[in-house]
């Protein structure tokens, strides 16, 4: 393990590279029946669909009259993807038997329908290595393909299941960078999870940690033991915190020093998943594997409901400060162990083609940084998206990998009334600069609705995150020369003179509200039909200092601007659901930030062209390699 404390040391990139088979194959996945943890379903590996099955991780054992699946999210080889996007004709698959009983691989088609594509009997076998061939020649719209186990009058041991490929003609080294801040127990245990799993790890170069946090992982006990068992392959560097993007830029920055054919590849990773290790093997593979450099990304599956896929294939319209909108026939927060209207398991059939994926798992090309730079110092949030649609523009596409998932937190149960806030909407507009016509009008309105919205809400301090981060874009690409590290401590600043923005512990209910009648609840009647003549009346409730509600508790789910507006002050579950925040009407506040918001829309339409132009011109010097040494403070 090396400790780089405020240097690059390119030297150390010398953990053993993975060794080429001899077969001249590569590992495409493997075969799992079960997922890193009990906490964690393991239908979403293998299904008993019959009969009495023993699963564990990387082997089943069969009862009589048994018959098991792997037509699921991680059991299922997503044979379309591999048919689109890489030169492969072909897939194998070995496994070691015992017992007495039968082997298919099946297909399925765009439709769901199933196949038989390759059968093995075997009786009374030892330890006996079974090999199938599937063609992947019929999925260009849709399909997958798995294995259906099963056995009559006799048991059946079948274990290390390996889907391979043929080995490419170039087969990059990939480096692995976590970023890191103040999620020490966290990041712990996704290191140890690879260091646990040598297969996997096997699969990649340098493990490299890049910590910006106060609370640093090397001042734990456990940080010692971790770093022993991974060994030359960790990298452990510190830095101050210039966010997800310079922790992640960082890895990106080390890994593409020297000459072309001595960078690597790297597979971004977040910090606070519940990691499957087995993301390593299969981006990786499918990488080496496209015909074209490819940024090929993990799905997100959601950490507190883990049989949820959060989406399968994206897209965002900056202009409108929207993101994750789900490209047409993607899943989306989909119950994977759910069934469709035919009772046939929800998978993602179709071959859907996303816009970009996030950094909680992200592979990216050296080539593709050596052609398009480094991602944008917006601190966080967008750097993936912007990064994304960059490479799009210069002809580099997203794969979004079915099968290849980490479980994340829930973006549903995250509050947006948070500081973090100001770099979704001011990054969105700078991203909205760079990559799309940026129509002025389409952006005032979006921004206006925004406005109005939080100021009937009572989202004061929601509403002064927004003003600060369109004024803060109207000044220009200078507001990115620190990193946007002083940006993130302005706009807390900023937003602690706000009461609404404190979440309370719900111990504290009796004292916001002795009364309990006060605290009652009252669920949202429904969304609206016409929603502008529903924001008119109750703008008019708040002119007149009128309000169908004194008082009451609104459940985080029913915390909309059309119900929360009905209260003169609402007592607002937060997201989290771990406590509440208090928001109460100031008609005064509303005028202030209303006359300051009509100033600033004003600006936007005379100055936003010529802003997102400085933006554009900037952008150069922005993604350089000089710029993100600067920041990092690093003499090349």
């Amino acid at each position: 393990m090396l400790t780089t404390p405020d240097r690059t040391d390119s030297a150390v990139a010398s953990a053993p590279e993975p060794t080429a088979p001899v077969t001249g194959r590569i590992l495409a996945q493997r075969g799992l029946f079960f997922g890193p943890s009990g906490l964690v379903p393991e239908d979403l590996y293998s299904v008993v669909e019959a009969g009495a099955a023993r699963r564990e991780r990387d082997r089943v054992h069969l009862a009589p009259a048994t018959r098991v699946s792997t037509n699921t999210y991680f059991g299922r080889v997503h044979a379309t993807y591999w048919q689109r996007w890489t030169a492969v004709s072909e897939i194998e698959v070995a496994l070691t038997v015992s017992g007495t009983g039968r082997v298919r691989v099946l297909a399925s088609d765009t439709n769901k329908v199933w196949r038989i594509v390759a059968v093995q009997d075997v009786e009374d076998a030892r330890e006996q290595v079974v090999t199938l061939t599937a063609q992947i020649d019929r999925f260009l719209d849709g399909g997958g393909l798995y294995l259906q186990l099963s056995t009559e009058t006799g048991e059946m041991t079948v274990s290390g299941v390996e889907w391979s490929v043929p080995r490419p003609a170039r087969m990059p080294r990939t480096d692995v960078t976590i970023c890191t801040f103040n999620r020490v127990e966290d990041c712990l245990n996704t290191l140890q999870a690879l260091a646990d799993d040598p297969r996997a790890l096997g699969c990649v170069g340098v493990v490299q940690v890049v910590d910006q946090g106060t609370d640093p992982l090397e001042s734990r006990e456990r940080f010692a033991t971790v770093s022993a068992a991974l060994g030359a392959q960790l990298r452990y560097v510190r830095q101050p915190n210039l966010g997800g993007a310079g922790g992640f830029t960082r890895g990106l920055f080390d890994a593409t020093a020297g000459a072309p054919d001595e960078q690597s590849d790297v597979l971004l990773m977040d910090d606070d998943v519940l990691l499957e290790p087995e993301i390593l093997v299969r981006l990786t593979s499918f990488a080496a594997s496209t015909t074209h450099p490819t940024i090929v990304g993990g799905q997100m599956l959601n950490l507190l409901h883990p049989t949820h896929l959060h989406i399968a294939a994206e897209y965002a319209d900056p202009e409108i400060l929207t993101v994750g909108m789900p490209v047409t026939g993607s899943l989306q927060e989909a119950n994977l162990l759910g069934l469709d209207e035919r009772d046939l398991p929800i998978n993602q059939e179709r071959r859907v083609d996303t816009e970009y994926n996030g950094w909680w798992s992200c592979l990216i090309p050296a080539a593709i940084v050596r052609e398009i730079g480094y991602p944008l110092p917006l601190f966080f949030q967008w750097d993936d998206i912007e990064f994304g649609y960059r490479a799009r523009a210069h002809g580099f596409p997203t794969v979004a990998l079915p099968g290849a998932g980490v479980w994340h937190a829930d973006f549903g149960w995250k509050d947006w009334d948070e500081w973090h806030r100001y770099f979704n909407l001011r990054n969105g507009l700078i991203t909205a600069a760079l990559h799309t016509p940026f129509s002025t009008k389409r952006i005032v309105r979006r921004l206006g609705q925004i406005l109005a919205q939080n100021l009937v809400a009572m989202h004061y301090g929601l509403a002064v995150t927004l003003l600060t981060a369109v004024e803060d874009f109207l000044d220009g690409p200078d507001i990115l020369r620190d990193g946007s590290a002083a940006a993130a401590a302005e706009i807390r600043r900023i937003r602690s003179a706000y009461p609404e923005t404190v979440v309370h512990p719900i111990t504290d209910l009796a004292r916001d509200a002795p009364d309990f009648r006060d605290a009652q609840v009252v669920r949202n009647p429904g969304i609206p039909s016409k929603e502008r003549l529903t924001w008119l009346k109750r703008a008019v409730y708040l002119a007149a200092n009128r309000a169908p509600h004194r008082t009451g508790f609104v459940p985080a789910g029913d915390a909309h601007w059309w119900h929360v507006s009905n209260f003169e002050r609402a007592i607002v579950a937060d997201m989290g659901e771990t406590g509440y925040r208090i928001r109460t009407r100031d008609r005064a506040k509303v005028l202030e930030l209303t006359k300051r918001g009509a100033r600033l829309l004003r600006r936007v339409l005379a100055e936003g062209p010529a802003a997102a132009q400085l933006y554009r011109d900037a952008m150069p010097q922005l993604t350089s390699r000089a710029n993100w040494a600067r920041l990092y403070g690093v003499d090349e």
